[in-house]
């Protein structure tokens, strides 16, 4: 699994009408991390996936600048971190905090990546010191190519 590289992890669908986004911490080895996910409402399918150690308007951006070069610019849909207005400001992209079905979407997609992510480390706990977490993204892009092929078929 250290050597699985996606070509991309990637919507086949070419119809995106909005980006729904939101964060979430996650303990991996004896550190939190934050879990940032994107998905689209209609199919469900998970856009894009990153960490970080951090969570601001920095990361935020970097975030949507990734899905921004990916897929173009969509009407954003997060909760109520401050960080996504000055970063959607910024990148000159429509913002609004999640509506109840919004909300309902995103919060049943962290669950059920939150709950397998820390199953995952529970079996293969990360034991270096100072780790960059590398294997913990690699792990999230072959989960997400297998949550996104299983929607597809």
């Amino acid at each position: 699994m250290q050597k699985y590289k996606p070509q991309k992890v990637s919507s086949k669908r070419k119809k995106i009408e909005e980006f729904i986004i939101d964060e979430t911490q996650v303990k991996v080895g004896s550190q939190y991390i934050w879990l940032w996910v994107a998905i689209e409402p209609k199919h469900r399918q998970v856009l894009h996936i990153d960490i970080s150690f951090e969570r601001n308007m920095l990361v935020a951006e970097r975030f949507l600048s990734y899905l921004i070069d990916k897929y173009g610019k969509h009407h954003i849909s997060t909760g109520g971190g401050t960080w996504y207005p000055q970063a959607c400001k910024f990148l000159k992209i429509k913002h609004h905090t999640h509506s109840p079905f919004e909300k309902s979407i995103i919060e049943i997609t962290m669950q059920y990546i939150k709950d397998r992510t820390e199953s995952f480390d529970d079996y293969f706990p990360c034991k270096k010191n100072n780790c960059k977490l590398k294997h913990v993204k690699q792990w999230f892009f072959l989960f997400i190519d297998q949550h996104n092929g299983e929607l597809l078929s």
